[in-house]
């Protein structure tokens, strides 16, 4: 049950008829895993405590530095240097003492990946490299994980939700990682916070849907976001029964670690 103050913090969503009392409490009961609290992790981690989602996994190796401030939004100048979960945990909790926040402060890897997501309910995908993005979506098909996935650059962003088993997975779309050293990234490209902060909430508000079995998910659609031109696109994406993950004949049937660079600036 709700006691009053939650009653109150929630109101404007307990309100919505797809939502209520029911969804509410079951918000409070619910797991997600974020990985990666920078540009996209931000806006998705912020919105989910205030939503009430009851516990929040935050996976991130990283420190702050002063050029993430530009975007990531939960963390303050006087965190420089800070481990950027225990950033994100202060900023959550002083939001939202309801939730619960449990930090991974280290690097996602195939030993590991599996122990950290099997208690969660909802995968959200908020890094920025091929190597982790096609671990954890490999990951999340293995162990029948739902995972959001959102990536961003320059004014560009995208996104998408997968249900492993019956939607398309990410390998349906990029079926191989790309070659080390084609890669450019927001250092090379820019990037600008706003982007990532309308994907990321996009990806909060996917999460919420998924955990509470409401709405149309991005599930065999892909979001494509032009930020200058502020033009969005549908993109129908099917299974691909050539997928080396889930197709026909799978040749993909364990975790694989890639080692992919990003492109020099020269």
């Amino acid at each position: 049950m709700l006691d009053s103050n939650q009653q109150l913090r929630y109101s404007r969503q307990i309100i919505l008829k797809d939502i209520g009392y029911k969804g509410q409490e079951k918000l409070l009961k619910s797991k997600a895993l974020v990985i990666g609290s920078g540009g996209l992790g931000s806006p998705v981690l912020y919105y989910l405590a205030a939503a009430g989602v009851g516990t929040l996994g935050i996976a991130d190796f990283d420190t702050v530095s002063i050029s993430n401030l530009q975007r990531q939004i939960l963390h303050f100048t006087r965190d420089i240097g800070r481990k950027k979960v225990d950033s994100a945990e202060e900023k959550i909790k002083n939001l939202n003492p309801d939730v619960k926040v449990i930090k991974y402060p280290y690097r996602i890897n195939a030993e590991n990946i599996e122990e950290i997501i099997q208690d969660y309910d909802v995968i959200i995908d908020a890094v920025d490299n091929f190597t982790a993005r096609y671990l954890i979506s490999d990951c999340c098909y293995f162990m029948k994980k739902p995972l959001i996935e959102g990536a961003v650059v320059g004014f560009e962003g995208i996104l998408m939700t997968i249900f492993p088993g019956e939607s398309p997975c990410y390998r349906c779309l990029y079926p191989e990682p790309p070659q080390s050293g084609t890669i450019p990234t927001c250092v090379d490209m820019g990037i600008l916070g706003a982007v990532a902060g309308t994907i990321g909430a996009l990806q909060a508000l996917e999460a919420i849907k998924v955990l509470l079995n409401i709405g149309n998910t991005l599930s065999g659609r892909i979001l494509s976001f032009d930020g200058l031109n502020l033009n969005i696109r549908e993109i129908p994406w099917k299974k691909r029964k050539t997928c080396p993950l889930c197709g026909e004949n799978p040749v993909i049937k364990e975790l694989q670690e890639y080692e992919i660079k990003c492109k020099l600036k020269h």
